[in-house]
């Protein structure tokens, strides 16, 4: 079984990424087909990347970059929930692909952003980065208002529409992951 992570791109102190991402394990956890796990950074405490070599070596020497780097391999594709944050994604994100490369390589992923427009300009540049890491970025994705579908920009209330894009990026991230497995077996 196909088995995608979910992970939480925001560390900061009272984020909406949390309840965003909720969101999304509990709509894809109504799959039978896949197999889902919300990963949130806080959980790796990442710092600033210190890893004495590129990660294109694969030569980890940090034990948080090895268990990062463990979950991360375990995975077949995945769904990035991510802020924008001055028409990018965050730096805790950001940071946290950077600690690896062949764990990315060979692997689907979609993108949920949300910001004042949706997080599309964060949703862009990471798709630029996947492109780097041999991902297949898949073209459906959710563009969350912080207008529309929080209310007063903190309380997550998503319109039906964006269950239907979810579904949608969902779709195509498991068919992706799939069909790019025997790449990940080569």
């Amino acid at each position: 079984m196909v088995k995608i992570g979910i992970i939480l791109g925001s560390t900061r102190p009272g984020r909406n990424g949390e309840a965003v991402a909720r969101w999304v394990y509990d709509v894809a956890s109504q799959r039978t087909d896949v197999e889902f796990e919300l990963v949130d950074l806080l959980d790796y405490n990442l710092p600033h990347l210190d890893e004495m070599m590129p990660p294109s070596m694969g030569q980890y020497a940090q034990p948080h970059t090895q268990a990062w780097a463990s979950k991360i391999a375990s995975f077949d594709g995945f769904v990035m929930v991510t802020p924008e944050y001055n028409h990018s994604t965050s730096g805790a994100l950001k940071n946290a692909i950077d600690f690896l490369y062949g764990e990315w390589n060979n692997k689907a992923v979609g993108f949920v952003g949300y910001g004042s427009v949706g997080g599309t300009r964060a949703v862009e540049h990471l798709r630029l980065i996947a492109g780097e890491l041999q991902m297949a970025d898949v073209r459906a994705q959710v563009a969350l208002s912080l207008f529309t579908d929080f209310e007063n920009f903190s309380t997550f209330k998503p319109g039906q529409h964006q269950v239907d894009s979810l579904n949608a990026t969902l779709d195509q991230v498991q068919a992706w992951s799939a069909a790019l497995a025997p790449l990940r077996a080569a």
